[in-house]
């Protein structure tokens, strides 16, 4: 695939920052009604959104991976393997030893559950452990017709494989999009264009789609075979739609911040959330679920933004920037974002 695609573009980070939002919302949503027992009014909001949520997240993953396909292997894997396992391994320690250490303080399961996460990947952290297995495989299927991989990788989304094996039941739901994200990344951004200088059809289309995807949601068929692709994908459509159009928004300025700062909000979400849900269910202040919900939601999102910017500049910063020893051939530091 050789094309030229921009090194920046407005509507791209405010849709990066629906899809963390949503995925933030879904972890606290569904943490916060295990503990409490009961659902919440944020309950149909999360179950309208599982169509695409993932989908969309990965196919924006692959919008501009033909910008570093063609490097050398070397700077390939620098920026697109080691970037993100160094990431995962760090917060794969992290969330081990938090764990472990709530629960009763057995340090001895920590080497145990770190093991186990690198070969199972380890809760929340799994999206951010396939994205190197997809730069990789779409790099090997580089010379592979684009038609041809798409089509191969459709019908492994479509065929019931569940294997128990992370690595591969989610390489076969989700690469499709991914690798759509990279193959159709020209269509995709003329028809983000094609939005911006037409709202009216767009918003018309988009007010179509939440109508077909919330009755496929409700009837109980949004994830049969064949279903589920169709909806992931025009989901994924839908957010590119509805992201251009809030561009000259109020709402574009905090998604696109979360947007421009994805990984850093998904690599630690997980411990403010949990340590508010925790806070909120144990004191009963706020008895509402889905009020708790949203409450664990915005701290959630909000708690690694602040933490990134206290230890900006620190040593504490490999938190979230990877240092020059993590790093293949050229000695210079990589923000997480990148």
């Amino acid at each position: 695939m050789r094309y030229t695609v921009p090194s920046r573009v407005d509507w791209v980070d405010i849709a990066k920052g629906i899809c963390i939002i949503l995925v933030v919302l879904m972890h606290s949503t569904l943490g916060v009604e295990k503990a409490v027992g009961a659902d919440g009014w944020l309950h149909g909001l999360v179950a309208f959104a599982r169509p695409f949520r993932i989908p969309a997240f990965f196919l924006i993953a692959g919008l501009f991976l033909a910008r570093r396909i063609d490097q050398p292997w070397r700077a390939y894997a620098d920026s697109k393997v080691l970037h993100f396992a160094y990431f995962y391994v760090l917060w794969l320690v992290i969330q081990c030893l938090v764990k472990c250490g709530l629960e009763a303080e057995r340090w001895d399961l920590v080497p145990l559950h770190m093991l186990e996460g690198l070969v199972q990947p380890y809760g929340t952290l799994w999206f951010i452990y396939m994205l190197p297995v997809f730069f990789v495989a779409t790099r090997l299927l580089r010379d592979v017709p684009a038609p041809v991989v798409l089509v191969g990788a459709a019908m492994l989304q479509i065929a019931p494989i569940e294997t128990g094996w992370l690595p591969v039941d989610e390489f076969a739901d989700r690469f499709v999009f991914f690798y759509a994200g990279h193959a159709l990344a020209p269509f995709i951004f003329r028809f983000a264009e094609t939005v911006r200088s037409d709202h009216r059809p767009a918003a018309a289309a988009l007010l179509v789609w939440a109508v077909i995807n919330g009755i496929a949601v409700w009837a109980g068929v949004a994830g049969l075979p064949g279903v589920a692709l169709a909806l992931g994908a025009a989901g994924a459509a839908a957010v590119v739609a509805a992201s251009v159009l809030l561009v000259p928004t109020i709402a574009a300025v905090p998604l696109r911040y979360c947007g421009a700062h994805s990984i850093v909000i998904y690599l630690a979400f997980v411990l403010p959330m949990a340590a508010t849900r925790i806070a909120l269910v144990t004191t009963g202040l706020v008895p509402d679920v889905g009020t708790m919900s949203l409450i664990v939601t915005v701290v959630a999102v909000t708690g690694p933004l602040m933490l990134e910017r206290i230890v900006r500049g620190t040593r504490l910063d490999l938190l979230f920037v990877r240092p020059a020893w993590a790093r293949l051939g050229d000695r210079r530091t990589l923000v997480a974002a990148e």
